[in-house]
Protein backbone atom coordinates (compact mmCIF):
# COMPACT_ATOMS: atom_id res chain seq x y z
CA UNK A 1 0.00 0.00 0.00
CA UNK A 2 1.39 3.53 -0.99
CA UNK A 3 1.53 6.27 1.48
CA UNK A 4 0.06 9.41 1.44
CA UNK A 5 1.54 13.01 2.51
CA UNK A 6 0.73 16.14 3.23
CA UNK A 7 2.63 19.14 3.54
CA UNK A 8 2.03 20.58 7.30
CA UNK A 9 3.14 23.72 6.21
CA UNK A 10 0.47 24.17 3.00
CA UNK A 11 -2.51 22.97 5.53
CA UNK A 12 -1.87 25.71 8.02
CA UNK A 13 -1.58 28.43 5.47
CA UNK A 14 -5.43 28.44 4.38
CA UNK A 15 -4.84 26.53 1.26
CA UNK A 16 -6.56 23.29 2.97
CA UNK A 17 -6.20 19.65 1.28
CA UNK A 18 -7.12 18.69 -2.29
CA UNK A 19 -10.18 16.97 -1.31
CA UNK A 20 -10.70 14.59 -4.15
CA UNK A 21 -7.17 13.90 -4.62
CA UNK A 22 -6.52 12.70 -1.18
CA UNK A 23 -10.17 10.16 -1.31
CA UNK A 24 -8.92 8.74 -4.89
CA UNK A 25 -5.15 8.18 -3.01
CA UNK A 26 -6.81 6.33 0.02
CA UNK A 27 -9.43 4.47 -2.15
CA UNK A 28 -6.58 3.14 -5.12
CA UNK A 29 -4.44 1.97 -2.03
CA UNK A 30 -7.63 -0.27 -1.06
CA UNK A 31 -8.49 -1.61 -4.85
CA UNK A 32 -5.46 -3.65 -4.55
CA UNK A 33 -8.21 -6.63 -4.95
CA UNK A 34 -10.27 -4.78 -7.69
CA UNK A 35 -7.29 -5.31 -10.52
CA UNK A 36 -6.78 -8.57 -9.57
CA UNK A 37 -10.26 -9.72 -10.04
CA UNK A 38 -10.46 -7.77 -13.15
CA UNK A 39 -7.19 -9.37 -14.36
CA UNK A 40 -8.53 -13.23 -13.25
CA UNK A 41 -11.79 -11.97 -15.63
CA UNK A 42 -9.64 -10.77 -18.61
CA UNK A 43 -8.16 -14.61 -18.24
CA UNK A 44 -11.46 -16.29 -18.11
CA UNK A 45 -12.53 -14.43 -20.79
CA UNK A 46 -9.85 -15.14 -23.24
CA UNK A 47 -9.85 -19.39 -22.10
CA UNK A 48 -13.57 -19.01 -22.51
CA UNK A 49 -13.17 -17.59 -26.39
CA UNK A 50 -10.83 -20.49 -26.96
CA UNK A 51 -12.87 -23.33 -25.32
CA UNK A 52 -15.85 -21.88 -27.33
CA UNK A 53 -13.81 -21.86 -30.35
CA UNK A 54 -12.35 -25.80 -29.79
CA UNK A 55 -16.31 -26.87 -28.99
CA UNK A 56 -17.30 -25.71 -32.77
CA UNK A 57 -14.83 -27.54 -34.02
CA UNK A 58 -15.60 -30.56 -32.37
CA UNK A 59 -19.14 -30.29 -33.32
CA UNK A 60 -17.82 -29.51 -36.75
CA UNK A 61 -15.95 -32.97 -36.35
CA UNK A 62 -19.35 -34.81 -36.04
CA UNK A 63 -20.26 -33.17 -38.35
CA UNK A 64 -18.11 -34.29 -41.00
CA UNK A 65 -18.06 -37.92 -39.42
CA UNK A 66 -21.86 -38.66 -39.64
CA UNK A 67 -21.12 -38.05 -43.75
CA UNK A 68 -19.21 -41.06 -42.87
CA UNK A 69 -21.61 -43.18 -41.03
CA UNK A 70 -25.10 -42.25 -43.58
CA UNK A 71 -26.29 -45.19 -44.92
CA UNK A 72 -27.48 -42.83 -47.80
CA UNK A 73 -24.84 -40.36 -47.30
CA UNK A 74 -21.34 -39.92 -49.69
CA UNK A 75 -20.45 -42.95 -49.22
CA UNK A 76 -23.24 -45.10 -50.66
CA UNK A 77 -23.74 -42.10 -53.10
CA UNK A 78 -23.94 -44.60 -56.51
CA UNK A 79 -22.86 -43.18 -60.21
CA UNK A 80 -22.89 -44.11 -63.35
CA UNK A 81 -19.73 -43.80 -65.51
CA UNK A 82 -19.49 -44.59 -69.83
CA UNK A 83 -16.37 -45.69 -71.38
CA UNK A 84 -18.18 -43.22 -74.53
CA UNK A 85 -20.02 -40.14 -73.25
CA UNK A 86 -20.37 -39.19 -76.70
CA UNK A 87 -23.02 -42.14 -77.19
CA UNK A 88 -24.44 -42.75 -74.12
CA UNK A 89 -24.21 -41.60 -70.43
CA UNK A 90 -26.95 -42.22 -67.61
CA UNK A 91 -28.06 -41.20 -64.42
CA UNK A 92 -28.85 -43.61 -61.59
CA UNK A 93 -31.29 -43.84 -58.15
CA UNK A 94 -30.69 -45.43 -54.73
CA UNK A 95 -32.17 -48.64 -56.21
CA UNK A 96 -29.37 -49.05 -58.58
CA UNK A 97 -26.90 -52.22 -58.18
CA UNK A 98 -22.83 -51.67 -58.70
CA UNK A 99 -22.29 -53.57 -61.85
CA UNK A 100 -20.68 -53.12 -64.80
CA UNK A 101 -22.81 -53.32 -68.55
CA UNK A 102 -22.54 -53.44 -71.91
CA UNK A 103 -24.31 -51.29 -74.18
CA UNK A 104 -24.60 -51.04 -77.60
CA UNK A 105 -26.37 -48.30 -79.00
CA UNK A 106 -27.49 -49.66 -82.62
CA UNK A 107 -29.93 -46.55 -83.78
CA UNK A 108 -31.82 -43.55 -81.70
CA UNK A 109 -34.97 -42.69 -81.59
CA UNK A 110 -36.55 -40.24 -83.95
CA UNK A 111 -39.72 -37.94 -84.35
CA UNK A 112 -41.08 -38.36 -87.90
CA UNK A 113 -40.75 -36.12 -90.77
CA UNK A 114 -42.88 -35.75 -93.93
CA UNK A 115 -42.68 -33.13 -96.79
CA UNK A 116 -44.14 -32.48 -100.50
CA UNK A 117 -42.71 -31.95 -103.66
CA UNK A 118 -42.12 -28.42 -103.98
CA UNK A 119 -44.28 -26.54 -105.66
CA UNK A 120 -44.15 -22.56 -107.41
CA UNK A 121 -47.01 -20.74 -104.92
CA UNK A 122 -47.66 -21.69 -102.01
CA UNK A 123 -51.27 -19.51 -102.13
CA UNK A 124 -52.60 -21.27 -105.38
CA UNK A 125 -54.83 -24.33 -105.04
CA UNK A 126 -53.48 -27.77 -104.96
CA UNK A 127 -56.46 -29.46 -105.81
CA UNK A 128 -57.45 -31.47 -109.06
CA UNK A 129 -60.78 -29.65 -109.78
CA UNK A 130 -61.12 -26.10 -108.20
CA UNK A 131 -64.91 -27.29 -107.59
CA UNK A 132 -64.19 -29.99 -105.71
CA UNK A 133 -63.05 -31.02 -102.51
CA UNK A 134 -60.08 -33.15 -102.14
CA UNK A 135 -59.09 -35.84 -98.88
CA UNK A 136 -55.68 -36.68 -97.55
CA UNK A 137 -55.25 -39.44 -94.49
CA UNK A 138 -52.72 -38.11 -92.62
CA UNK A 139 -51.39 -41.09 -90.05
CA UNK A 140 -49.54 -40.26 -86.78
CA UNK A 141 -48.35 -42.79 -84.57
CA UNK A 142 -50.53 -45.88 -86.80
CA UNK A 143 -53.89 -43.35 -86.26
CA UNK A 144 -55.26 -41.52 -89.75
CA UNK A 145 -56.46 -38.47 -89.43
CA UNK A 146 -58.81 -37.47 -92.15
CA UNK A 147 -58.52 -33.99 -93.76
CA UNK A 148 -61.04 -32.92 -95.98
CA UNK A 149 -59.85 -30.19 -98.36
CA UNK A 150 -62.13 -27.19 -99.62
CA UNK A 151 -61.67 -24.98 -102.25
CA UNK A 152 -60.93 -21.41 -101.12
CA UNK A 153 -60.97 -22.74 -97.57
CA UNK A 154 -57.61 -25.27 -97.35
CA UNK A 155 -56.47 -25.37 -100.27
CA UNK A 156 -53.33 -23.86 -100.71
CA UNK A 157 -49.80 -24.72 -98.76
CA UNK A 158 -50.31 -22.23 -96.58
CA UNK A 159 -53.93 -22.81 -95.96
CA UNK A 160 -53.54 -26.44 -95.57
CA UNK A 161 -50.56 -26.13 -92.91
CA UNK A 162 -52.61 -23.54 -90.58
CA UNK A 163 -55.36 -26.18 -91.07
CA UNK A 164 -53.42 -28.82 -89.62
CA UNK A 165 -52.09 -26.70 -86.92
CA UNK A 166 -55.28 -25.96 -85.73
CA UNK A 167 -56.64 -29.56 -85.40
CA UNK A 168 -52.87 -30.86 -84.56
CA UNK A 169 -53.93 -28.22 -81.66
CA UNK A 170 -57.49 -29.08 -81.22
CA UNK A 171 -57.52 -32.64 -81.19
CA UNK A 172 -53.72 -33.12 -79.39
CA UNK A 173 -52.30 -35.10 -82.60
CA UNK A 174 -48.47 -33.93 -81.75
CA UNK A 175 -47.25 -32.76 -85.02
CA UNK A 176 -46.75 -28.88 -86.30
CA UNK A 177 -46.90 -28.21 -90.11
CA UNK A 178 -44.83 -25.51 -91.58
CA UNK A 179 -43.87 -24.01 -95.06
CA UNK A 180 -40.26 -24.35 -96.18
CA UNK A 181 -38.58 -22.60 -99.28
CA UNK A 182 -35.36 -22.97 -101.11
CA UNK A 183 -34.87 -22.73 -104.88
CA UNK A 184 -37.04 -24.66 -106.00
CA UNK A 185 -40.06 -23.61 -104.55
CA UNK A 186 -42.36 -24.23 -101.10
CA UNK A 187 -42.85 -27.42 -99.56
CA UNK A 188 -45.59 -28.46 -97.31
CA UNK A 189 -43.46 -30.16 -94.58
CA UNK A 190 -45.25 -31.97 -90.93
CA UNK A 191 -43.34 -32.44 -87.93
CA UNK A 192 -44.03 -34.63 -84.97
CA UNK A 193 -43.16 -34.04 -81.59
CA UNK A 194 -42.74 -37.61 -80.18
CA UNK A 195 -39.82 -39.36 -81.30
CA UNK A 196 -40.52 -43.22 -82.09
CA UNK A 197 -43.07 -45.48 -83.39
CA UNK A 198 -46.29 -42.68 -81.59
CA UNK A 199 -44.17 -40.21 -83.69
CA UNK A 200 -44.32 -42.18 -87.07
CA UNK A 201 -45.81 -39.91 -89.62
CA UNK A 202 -47.43 -41.60 -93.24
CA UNK A 203 -50.34 -40.49 -95.46
CA UNK A 204 -52.84 -43.32 -95.96
CA UNK A 205 -54.87 -41.31 -99.20
CA UNK A 206 -54.69 -38.46 -101.34
CA UNK A 207 -57.75 -37.90 -103.58
CA UNK A 208 -58.43 -34.48 -105.73
CA UNK A 209 -54.90 -33.81 -104.63
CA UNK A 210 -51.82 -32.30 -107.03
CA UNK A 211 -49.59 -32.82 -103.69
CA UNK A 212 -46.68 -35.28 -104.10
CA UNK A 213 -45.82 -36.48 -100.78
CA UNK A 214 -42.46 -38.05 -100.36
CA UNK A 215 -41.42 -41.11 -98.41
CA UNK A 216 -41.74 -40.22 -94.52
CA UNK A 217 -38.48 -39.98 -92.69
CA UNK A 218 -38.07 -40.91 -88.97
CA UNK A 219 -40.60 -42.47 -86.02
CA UNK A 220 -38.54 -45.17 -85.18
CA UNK A 221 -37.54 -46.40 -81.76
CA UNK A 222 -34.08 -46.63 -80.70
CA UNK A 223 -33.07 -50.11 -80.90
CA UNK A 224 -30.02 -50.81 -78.18
CA UNK A 225 -28.60 -54.35 -76.43
CA UNK A 226 -27.72 -54.30 -72.73
CA UNK A 227 -25.68 -56.93 -71.86
CA UNK A 228 -26.73 -58.63 -75.12
CA UNK A 229 -30.16 -58.34 -74.36
CA UNK A 230 -32.27 -56.35 -77.10
CA UNK A 231 -34.31 -53.32 -76.30
CA UNK A 232 -35.89 -50.62 -77.74
CA UNK A 233 -38.08 -47.58 -76.19
CA UNK A 234 -39.63 -44.50 -78.21
CA UNK A 235 -37.58 -42.09 -76.39
CA UNK A 236 -33.68 -41.70 -76.29
CA UNK A 237 -34.10 -41.50 -72.57
CA UNK A 238 -34.40 -45.30 -71.68
CA UNK A 239 -35.50 -46.65 -68.36
CA UNK A 240 -35.70 -50.08 -67.42
CA UNK A 241 -33.53 -51.82 -69.07
CA UNK A 242 -30.93 -51.43 -66.05
CA UNK A 243 -32.78 -51.29 -62.49
CA UNK A 244 -32.18 -48.09 -60.81
CA UNK A 245 -30.16 -46.48 -64.22
CA UNK A 246 -31.87 -44.04 -67.03
CA UNK A 247 -29.47 -44.14 -69.77
CA UNK A 248 -29.38 -41.42 -72.05
CA UNK A 249 -28.89 -42.28 -76.19
CA UNK A 250 -26.60 -39.36 -77.60
CA UNK A 251 -25.90 -40.92 -80.98
CA UNK A 252 -26.16 -44.28 -82.69
CA UNK A 253 -22.91 -46.58 -82.87
CA UNK A 254 -23.89 -50.39 -83.63
CA UNK A 255 -20.77 -51.11 -84.25
CA UNK A 256 -19.41 -49.68 -80.72
CA UNK A 257 -19.44 -51.13 -77.41
CA UNK A 258 -19.98 -49.01 -74.44
CA UNK A 259 -18.66 -50.07 -70.90
CA UNK A 260 -21.09 -48.62 -68.39
CA UNK A 261 -19.60 -48.95 -65.03
CA UNK A 262 -22.30 -48.57 -62.11
CA UNK A 263 -20.64 -48.49 -58.60
CA UNK A 264 -20.38 -45.71 -55.76
CA UNK A 265 -19.07 -42.47 -56.48
CA UNK A 266 -15.30 -42.03 -56.04
CA UNK A 267 -15.71 -38.32 -56.32
CA UNK A 268 -18.03 -37.95 -53.37
CA UNK A 269 -16.21 -40.63 -51.19
CA UNK A 270 -12.48 -38.85 -51.31
CA UNK A 271 -14.67 -35.49 -50.69
CA UNK A 272 -16.26 -37.00 -47.80
CA UNK A 273 -13.20 -38.65 -46.56
CA UNK A 274 -11.09 -35.24 -46.91
CA UNK A 275 -13.53 -32.90 -45.28
CA UNK A 276 -13.30 -35.71 -42.06
CA UNK A 277 -9.24 -34.86 -41.84
CA UNK A 278 -9.79 -31.56 -42.24
CA UNK A 279 -12.08 -31.14 -39.60
CA UNK A 280 -10.19 -33.17 -37.33
CA UNK A 281 -6.39 -31.71 -38.31
CA UNK A 282 -8.41 -28.37 -37.18
CA UNK A 283 -9.40 -28.76 -34.02
CA UNK A 284 -5.78 -31.06 -33.41
CA UNK A 285 -4.35 -28.28 -34.15
CA UNK A 286 -6.11 -25.85 -31.98
CA UNK A 287 -5.60 -28.64 -28.89
CA UNK A 288 -2.12 -28.71 -30.04
CA UNK A 289 -1.28 -24.91 -29.95
CA UNK A 290 -2.33 -24.62 -26.31
CA UNK A 291 0.56 -26.97 -25.86
CA UNK A 292 3.30 -25.65 -27.57
CA UNK A 293 5.24 -23.41 -25.23
CA UNK A 294 6.34 -19.63 -26.23
CA UNK A 295 10.36 -19.23 -26.60
CA UNK A 296 9.69 -15.23 -25.45
CA UNK A 297 7.45 -16.10 -22.26
CA UNK A 298 8.19 -19.54 -21.91
CA UNK A 299 4.62 -20.67 -21.28
CA UNK A 300 1.93 -22.79 -22.54
CA UNK A 301 -1.12 -21.20 -23.70
CA UNK A 302 -4.06 -19.66 -21.92
CA UNK A 303 -5.28 -23.27 -21.71
CA UNK A 304 -2.16 -24.73 -21.34
CA UNK A 305 -3.25 -26.43 -17.73
CA UNK A 306 -6.88 -27.67 -18.85
CA UNK A 307 -6.97 -31.06 -17.99
CA UNK A 308 -9.96 -31.46 -19.92
CA UNK A 309 -8.58 -30.09 -23.17
CA UNK A 310 -5.95 -33.05 -22.45
CA UNK A 311 -8.39 -35.62 -22.13
CA UNK A 312 -10.15 -34.51 -25.32
CA UNK A 313 -6.76 -34.59 -27.52
CA UNK A 314 -6.01 -38.30 -25.87
CA UNK A 315 -9.64 -39.36 -26.48
CA UNK A 316 -9.28 -38.31 -30.30
CA UNK A 317 -5.93 -39.51 -30.61
CA UNK A 318 -6.59 -42.85 -29.40
CA UNK A 319 -10.06 -43.07 -31.67
CA UNK A 320 -8.11 -42.05 -34.84
CA UNK A 321 -6.17 -45.21 -34.41
CA UNK A 322 -9.40 -47.50 -34.15
CA UNK A 323 -8.76 -50.69 -36.01
CA UNK A 324 -11.86 -52.99 -37.01
CA UNK A 325 -12.11 -56.01 -34.50
CA UNK A 326 -12.35 -59.40 -36.15
CA UNK A 327 -10.26 -61.44 -38.50
CA UNK A 328 -6.81 -63.68 -38.29
CA UNK A 329 -3.17 -63.03 -38.84
CA UNK A 330 -3.65 -64.97 -42.23
CA UNK A 331 -6.97 -63.81 -43.08
CA UNK A 332 -7.35 -60.24 -42.23
CA UNK A 333 -10.98 -58.33 -41.77
CA UNK A 334 -12.29 -56.38 -44.38
CA UNK A 335 -9.53 -57.66 -47.25
CA UNK A 336 -6.88 -55.98 -44.84
CA UNK A 337 -8.58 -52.38 -44.50
CA UNK A 338 -8.68 -52.30 -41.11
CA UNK A 339 -7.19 -48.98 -39.85
CA UNK A 340 -6.63 -45.72 -41.97
CA UNK A 341 -3.33 -46.61 -42.73
CA UNK A 342 -4.76 -49.30 -44.78
CA UNK A 343 -6.55 -46.74 -47.18
CA UNK A 344 -3.18 -44.04 -47.07
CA UNK A 345 -4.68 -42.01 -44.56
CA UNK A 346 -1.31 -41.49 -42.05
CA UNK A 347 -0.57 -40.18 -38.75
CA UNK A 348 2.09 -37.50 -38.68
CA UNK A 349 4.10 -36.38 -35.30
CA UNK A 350 1.81 -34.06 -34.41
CA UNK A 351 -0.93 -36.36 -34.51
CA UNK A 352 -2.39 -34.80 -37.53
CA UNK A 353 -3.78 -36.65 -40.83
CA UNK A 354 -2.14 -36.72 -44.30
CA UNK A 355 -4.06 -38.73 -47.08
CA UNK A 356 -2.50 -40.23 -49.89
CA UNK A 357 -4.94 -39.30 -52.67
CA UNK A 358 -3.52 -42.28 -54.56
CA UNK A 359 -3.14 -45.25 -52.51
CA UNK A 360 -7.12 -44.24 -51.23
CA UNK A 361 -7.89 -43.59 -55.30
CA UNK A 362 -6.68 -47.15 -56.16
CA UNK A 363 -8.57 -48.77 -53.23
CA UNK A 364 -12.08 -47.21 -54.28
CA UNK A 365 -11.07 -48.15 -57.74
CA UNK A 366 -9.98 -51.99 -56.86
CA UNK A 367 -12.42 -52.47 -53.37
CA UNK A 368 -14.98 -49.86 -52.99
CA UNK A 369 -17.40 -52.24 -51.10
CA UNK A 370 -14.46 -52.51 -48.37
CA UNK A 371 -13.42 -48.62 -48.26
CA UNK A 372 -17.49 -48.56 -47.43
CA UNK A 373 -17.04 -51.65 -44.76
CA UNK A 374 -14.48 -49.58 -42.59
CA UNK A 375 -16.29 -46.68 -42.28
CA UNK A 376 -19.80 -47.91 -41.81
CA UNK A 377 -21.25 -51.30 -41.55
CA UNK A 378 -24.32 -53.20 -39.91
CA UNK A 379 -22.84 -54.45 -37.21
CA UNK A 380 -21.59 -50.35 -36.22
CA UNK A 381 -17.90 -51.45 -35.78
CA UNK A 382 -16.79 -49.39 -38.77
CA UNK A 383 -13.97 -46.92 -37.94
CA UNK A 384 -16.78 -43.62 -38.49
CA UNK A 385 -19.12 -45.63 -36.49
CA UNK A 386 -16.91 -45.82 -33.45
CA UNK A 387 -16.06 -42.34 -34.04
CA UNK A 388 -19.51 -41.31 -33.98
CA UNK A 389 -20.04 -42.96 -30.59
CA UNK A 390 -17.36 -41.27 -29.22
CA UNK A 391 -18.23 -37.56 -30.08
CA UNK A 392 -21.83 -37.67 -29.22
CA UNK A 393 -20.27 -38.14 -25.74
CA UNK A 394 -17.52 -35.50 -26.21
CA UNK A 395 -20.30 -33.33 -27.54
CA UNK A 396 -23.05 -33.98 -24.74
CA UNK A 397 -24.18 -30.43 -23.78
CA UNK A 398 -24.43 -31.85 -20.23
CA UNK A 399 -21.32 -33.54 -19.93
CA UNK A 400 -19.01 -33.25 -22.53
CA UNK A 401 -15.62 -31.87 -21.03
CA UNK A 402 -15.49 -28.78 -23.13
CA UNK A 403 -19.34 -28.05 -22.39
CA UNK A 404 -18.69 -28.69 -18.31
CA UNK A 405 -15.43 -26.40 -19.27
CA UNK A 406 -17.88 -23.46 -20.16
CA UNK A 407 -20.46 -23.89 -17.74
CA UNK A 408 -17.98 -23.52 -15.20
CA UNK A 409 -15.80 -20.88 -16.24
CA UNK A 410 -19.15 -18.75 -16.76
CA UNK A 411 -19.82 -19.51 -13.43
CA UNK A 412 -16.47 -18.02 -12.58
CA UNK A 413 -17.03 -15.09 -14.57
CA UNK A 414 -20.19 -14.57 -12.98
CA UNK A 415 -18.77 -14.69 -9.34
CA UNK A 416 -16.06 -12.39 -10.35
CA UNK A 417 -18.31 -10.17 -11.70
CA UNK A 418 -20.46 -10.35 -8.58
CA UNK A 419 -17.64 -10.05 -6.59
CA UNK A 420 -16.18 -6.81 -8.22
CA UNK A 421 -19.49 -5.26 -8.67
CA UNK A 422 -19.97 -5.66 -4.27
CA UNK A 423 -16.68 -4.49 -4.42
CA UNK A 424 -17.18 -0.79 -6.68
CA UNK A 425 -20.40 -0.41 -4.50
CA UNK A 426 -18.10 -0.38 -1.22
CA UNK A 427 -15.64 1.48 -2.39
CA UNK A 428 -18.31 3.78 -4.26
CA UNK A 429 -19.83 4.10 -0.38
CA UNK A 430 -16.82 4.92 1.03
CA UNK A 431 -15.17 7.14 -1.39
CA UNK A 432 -18.90 9.42 -0.73
CA UNK A 433 -18.02 9.06 3.41
CA UNK A 434 -14.32 9.78 3.01
CA UNK A 435 -15.66 12.94 0.96
CA UNK A 436 -17.64 14.09 3.84
CA UNK A 437 -15.72 13.53 6.17
CA UNK A 438 -12.09 15.04 4.74
CA UNK A 439 -14.50 17.91 3.38
CA UNK A 440 -15.23 19.12 7.01
CA UNK A 441 -11.31 18.80 8.08
CA UNK A 442 -10.15 21.14 4.58
CA UNK A 443 -13.47 24.12 5.45
CA UNK A 444 -11.43 23.74 9.33
CA UNK A 445 -8.18 24.10 7.17
CA UNK A 446 -8.93 26.31 5.20
CA UNK A 447 -10.99 28.94 8.46
CA UNK A 448 -7.38 28.05 10.31
CA UNK A 449 -5.31 31.20 8.94
CA UNK A 450 -8.59 33.54 10.19
CA UNK A 451 -8.78 32.18 13.38
CA UNK A 452 -5.28 32.35 13.60
CA UNK A 453 -5.55 36.03 13.61
CA UNK A 454 -8.45 36.01 15.50
CA UNK A 455 -6.00 34.68 18.27
CA UNK A 456 -3.48 36.84 17.52
CA UNK A 457 -5.58 40.21 17.83
CA UNK A 458 -6.80 38.59 21.02
CA UNK A 459 -3.57 38.45 22.62
CA UNK A 460 -2.10 41.51 21.15
CA UNK A 461 -5.28 43.15 22.95
CA UNK A 462 -4.40 41.28 26.05
CA UNK A 463 -0.66 42.54 25.95
CA UNK A 464 -1.73 46.41 25.40
CA UNK A 465 -4.21 45.94 28.40
CA UNK A 466 -1.22 44.61 29.93
CA UNK A 467 0.93 47.13 29.41
CA UNK A 468 -1.27 50.20 29.96
CA UNK A 469 -1.57 49.07 33.74
CA UNK A 470 1.88 48.97 34.87
CA UNK A 471 2.12 52.57 33.69
CA UNK A 472 -0.10 53.88 35.77
CA UNK A 473 1.04 52.54 39.17
CA UNK A 474 4.60 54.23 38.26
CA UNK A 475 2.69 57.94 38.06
CA UNK A 476 0.56 57.50 40.81
CA UNK A 477 -0.59 55.27 43.73
CA UNK A 478 -3.30 53.15 42.91
CA UNK A 479 -5.95 53.37 45.92
CA UNK A 480 -5.98 49.76 46.00
CA UNK A 481 -2.54 49.37 46.36
CA UNK A 482 -2.03 51.79 48.74
CA UNK A 483 -4.79 50.38 50.82
CA UNK A 484 -3.63 47.35 50.60
CA UNK A 485 -0.43 48.33 52.29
Amino acid sequence: MGSISLNPASLLSGQGIDVSSLVSQILSNQSGPLQLWEQQQADLSTQAGLLLGINNNLTNLQTAVQSLTDPLGALSTITATSSQPDIVTASVQSSATAATHQIVVNNLASAGTLFTDPVADPTASFLSNPNQTGQIGLEIGGVTHDLTVTAGSNDSLNTLASYINSQSQANNWGVKATIVNDASGSRLAIYSQATGSAGALAVTSNTNSNLNFNAPVGGVDASITVDGVPFSSTSNTVTGAIPGVTLNLLSSSPNSQVQLSVGVDPDQVTQAINNFVSAYNTILGDINQQYTVDPTSNTEGPLGSDLSLRSLQSSLLNDVTYTLPGGTPTTPANSGLVNLATLGINMNDDGTLTVDSTQLSNLLQSNPSAVLNFFQNSSNTGFANNLQADLTNLTDPTLGPLNVDIAQNQAEQQDLTNSISNFQDQLTQQQTQLTQQYSQVNAELESYPLLLQEVTESIGSLSTLATGGVSSTTSTTSPILTSGL
